[in-house]
C-alpha cells in the first residue's frame, strides 16, 4: 500500500468514500456530509492524501491540516492536525487507517511539528483504538463542540 496526494480526478471517489466511512456516525439528513463529500474543496484549502492498495484501488484517504489552513481547528503553534481519516467500508480492517496515520505523523515530525492533534467523535471507538495504539493520547482539555450537541474529543502524540 502507499500514500501519495490526491488526483482532481479522483476528488469525487474520495469524497464519496469519506461519507460512506461516517455513514454509521451521521444522521440521514446531516449537513456535515456535504463538507465530507467535498474533496476538491478540502484538497484546495488543506491536503487530501489517499491510500492505494496493490492493485491500484482507493482504499483509504485523510485530510491534513499544515499551518494556514482554514481546516485547522484543534492545532497550535508548531503541532500538526489531520481530520476526516475514512477508509473505505470494503478496505476496513486492513490496516489501512494506520498506514494513512502514520504517514501523516511522519509527515509532520519531518517538518519539525512538536505534536500531532485531531479531534474525534465520541462513538468513534474503532478509531481510538487505532489512534491509542499508534502512541496518541486522551487530552480532555481539548475537547470541544463545533455546533451545540455534537462533542470532539480530542487526542495529541508528542513527536520526538
Amino acid at each position: 500500500m502507499r500514500v501519495r496526494r490526491v488526483r482532481e480526478d479522483e476528488h469525487a471517489r474520495v469524497g464519496a468514500m469519506t461519507v460512506a466511512a461516517y455513514a454509521p456516525f451521521l444522521s440521514p439528513d446531516d449537513p456535515y456530509a456535504l463538507r465530507l463529500a467535498d474533496a476538491a474543496r478540502r484538497d484546495r484549502e488543506a491536503e487530501v492524501w489517499v491510500a492505494v492498495d496493490e492493485a491500484g484501488e482507493l482504499v483509504g484517504n485523510v485530510t491534513v491540516c499544515p499551518p494556514g489552513s482554514v481546516w485547522r481547528e484543534l492545532a497550535g503553534d508548531g503541532e500538526g492536525e489531520f481530520r476526516m481519516l475514512a477508509v473505505d467500508p470494503p478496505a476496513q480492517r486492513r490496516g489501512v487507517g494506520e498506514v494513512l496515520a502514520l504517514a501523516v505523523i511522519e509527515r509532520f515530525r519531518a517538518e519539525g511539528a512538536a505534536a500531532v492533534v485531531l479531534s474525534s467523535l465520541p462513538s468513534m471507538h474503532a478509531a481510538h483504538r487505532l489512534y491509542e495504539r499508534l502512541g496518541f493520547t486522551r487530552r480532555p482539555d481539548r475537547d470541544w463542540a463545533p455546533l451545540p450537541g455534537v462533542p470532539l474529543i480530542a487526542y495529541a502524540q508528542e513527536l520526538p
